[in-house]
């Protein structure tokens, strides 16, 4: 459809997978090194890329876990170095492109990989040194293929964000024709994910008016269309306005996240099982909720705005059109229908804390405040 350049490149439309190899050339990579999962190699997804390079990349890592780790990040990187590659196409979900992310981060840098984390002070410790990177999303959720962190859980348990401009692909390749195979519940609490996004960055205190018109009309395409995507899966305008929607919250989350972020970065370190759609998609009433009572431009100006973009009457109905629709496409609404029990409240306040996304909720949040969330969401 055409070129898109903020914050980085990206090739958006249904066949734009044949761009991989014009954008490696731009990126300068001759030795890519492929990191995904077994699900998008079993797809075929690894084969076609195979095809469009005309030879097999430099080396290939398929083991990417449902959350990243940083024992996948070693293990991935030694391949990485035993391959002499020189960057990466990065091909699956946010964890592939995450762990990627990681990966070049530490093939560069070398030592524990918690030095880079942003709660560590690791922001600048990550340099230009980092290996490129070509992002392509099979999901329409987490936007990683042009944002600025990645997500991982380090070998001490913490769900951490690594976070540099660094770290922002060089190249984004959105084609929708890979997400037409995407199971409903995946499609469902991918979308969750972007509309999170889209939200949570847009009553973000800092003042940044192009993310903002950016997530507000991300916010609109993929309200508009999750329900589609998820019950019509081969609707390819669905599929089509999902995944712009997934790429729009993220562009759009340099301003930064809030509460929803850090409860669900929390829990997801404790228990990784859990999809990261799933619980922003069970915390955002709850938080949305609590971010009414900040100040005025944000509680009433930003949230008549939200729901306009959500084709409702007044910001009183966010909440509770986010549980309806959570509910309509078949994910659960509460956290005691995952499994959660209370008396993991104090660890996921603690990791919430603690969190990066924490600072920038447009209203501070203490432990009690965030004992009140964790009880709506219960």
């Amino acid at each position: 459809m055409g070129l898109i350049n903020y914050v980085t490149r990206v090739q958006f439309g249904y066949g734009e997978l044949s761009s991989l190899k014009s954008e490696l050339s731009i990126a300068g990579i001759s030795r890519p090194f492929v990191v995904t999962d077994k699900g998008v190699r079993q797809l075929g997804v690894l084969a076609k890329i195979e095809a469009i390079l005309g030879e097999n990349p430099a080396g290939v890592f398929d083991d990417t876990p449902g959350n990243p780790n940083e024992a996948a990040v070693r293990a991935a990187t030694e391949l990485f170095q035993a391959a002499g590659a020189d960057g990466i196409i990065a091909i699956g979900g946010g964890s592939a492109l995450d762990l990627a992310k990681a990966v070049a981060i530490l093939a560069a840098h070398g030592g524990s990989l918690k030095t880079y984390a942003a709660i560590e002070g690791g922001v600048e410790r990550i340099t230009a040194k980092t290996f490129p990177t070509i992002a392509i999303p099979t999901t329409a959720g987490t936007g990683s293929e042009v944002g600025r962190g990645a997500i991982i859980i380090l070998d001490d348990g913490r769900k951490v964000g690594l976070l540099s401009a660094y770290l922002v692909p060089k190249a984004a390749i959105v084609d929708p024709e890979l997400t037409l195979t995407l199971p409903a519940k995946l499609t469902a609490a991918t979308g969750m994910d972007a509309i999170s996004h889209c939200i949570e960055t847009y009553l973000a205190p800092s003042s940044n008016p192009p993310a903002d018109g950016i997530a507000l009309e991300g916010l609109r395409r993929g309200w508009a269309n999750i329900r589609r995507a998820t019950q019509q899966p081969d609707d390819r305008d669905a599929r089509s306005n999902m995944a712009i929607a997934a790429t729009m919250g993220a562009m759009a989350f340099q301003k930064g996240l809030g509460c929803v972020h850090s409860l669900s970065h929390s829990l997801g370190g404790i228990n990784p099982t859990l999809h990261h759609g799933t619980l922003n998609a069970i915390f955002m009433p709850a938080v949305i909720d609590f971010n009414r009572s900040a100040p005025t431009s944000v509680s009433e100006d930003k949230y008549r705005h939200i729901a306009r973009a959500m084709g409702l009457n007044s910001g009183d109905e966010i909440g509770s059109a986010i549980k309806a629709m959570t509910k309509t496409i078949g994910l659960p609404t509460s956290l005691s229908e995952i499994g959660v029990t209370r008396d993991l409240f104090e660890r996921i306040i603690i990791g919430a804390l603690a969190d990066h996304s924490h600072k920038t909720n447009p209203r501070d949040a203490t432990s009690d405040d965030y004992t009140t969330m964790l009880e709506a969401s219960f």
